[in-house]
């Protein structure tokens, strides 16, 4: 990609109480990313600078108040500085109002700049959901956020490790609220945007398995009746649009299948079913270590009118302030922020 045509993509400090800095501080040292990338974090130049201290990375920061003061050069991570994370305002490691209000005014700066035009992609850092509530911010996460700032409707999270991609029916609602949400309009919606998302990543003819939601895909009734009212005719209504679907499919095999490439993506039907293979896919923790060696995974938001991507993990604030965070699923979530915007 020449120099001339690559993306800005902006990325949020995330909670500055976190391992957002620290991670992007270690990202943003690899020359790698300013090959492909026109790299600009949005947040408080102080904290980020922190960050690069606590990782000891061998880097300058420097504050910027446009985006067009950027250089964009290997060397110095610039922050679009927000002056709003007074790093004696908040403890590091701490769930605080403080911390959770300079997150939420990076995420609707970037929203902002990319529907605006001035970047090409936002891509998030970790954030506290509980910081959100104490600021004052009742958010489920970052995913409502951008549809609510967007004036979006249909909206979906996509989740990327490799071969493993898995859309969600419901996100952030209780267990007994998402079975409740597993109606025709919502199911084949997202297996909609699941094929869409697949051609935009360059796959031709997606084929898309649809996880079922009770047990044994219900069993014929005798597990429950989604299947059977709401999954089946999403299912056949998308097939009738030439999208090449089929379900639902047992969860307990629907993943192996898509690891195997039997299926280039899955349509799971709540949170955890959908997180679960994915992050046994990319996260590895080693008991010996008692650390996290690999924290791999991408969350891309699907039916946004701009791109967004983030890190597929939480602001770790037992980690915050050791230098030990891993910068793996951030480097991913850039990587794939290029790809889409190219």
């Amino acid at each position: 990609m020449e120099r001339s045509v690559r993306p800005i993509v902006g990325i949020t400090m995330g909670d500055p109480a976190g391992i957002g800095p620290e991670i992007a501080a270690k990202a943003l040292a690899a020359k790698e990313i300013y090959e492909t990338a026109r790299p600009l974090v949005i947040g408080d130049a102080r904290v980020i600078e922190r960050g690069v201290q606590i990782v000891r990375a061998e880097v300058k920061v420097r504050a910027v108040s446009e985006v067009s003061e950027a250089r964009f050069e290997h060397g110095t991570i610039e922050v679009l500085d927000l002056k709003n994370a007074d790093p004696r305002s908040f403890q590091i490691g701490q769930v605080s109002a403080a911390a959770g209000k300079a997150a939420f005014e990076a995420v609707v700066k970037a929203i902002e700049l990319a529907m605006n035009r001035q970047i090409d992609a936002a891509v998030t850092g970790p954030i506290s959901k509980e910081a959100l509530h104490l600021a004052g911010y009742p958010y489920s996460g970052h995913t409502e956020i951008f549809a609510e700032y967007t004036k979006t409707k249909d909206y979906a999270m996509l989740l990327v490790e490799g071969a493993m991609r898995v859309v969600h029916v419901s996100t952030h609602v209780s267990l007994r609220r998402a079975c409740d949400l597993v109606k025709k309009e919502r199911v084949l919606k997202v297996i909609q945007l699941a094929d869409a998302a697949c051609r935009r990543l360059g796959i031709a003819k997606p084929a898309i398995g649809v996880a079922s939601l009770n047990p044994h895909a219900g069993e014929g009734g005798l597990f429950g009746d989604e299947e059977q009212k709401e999954i089946i005719p999403a299912v056949q209504a998308a097939r009738a649009m030439g999208i090449s679907a089929e379900g639902p499919i047992p969860a307990d095999t629907l993943f192996s299948k898509v690891k195997g490439g039997q299926y280039d993506i899955a349509v799971a039907m709540y949170h955890d079913q959908g997180h679960i293979p994915v992050k046994v896919t990319g996260f590895f923790f080693n008991p010996q270590t008692r650390k996290w060696e690999s924290v791999r995974g991408v969350n891309i938001t699907l039916g946004l009118p701009i791109i967004r991507t983030s890190v597929d993990h939480g602001t770790a604030f037992d980690q915050a302030g050791k230098g030990t965070a891993v910068q793996e699923s951030l480097i991913h979530a850039i990587e794939y922020a290029v790809k889409l915007a190219s």
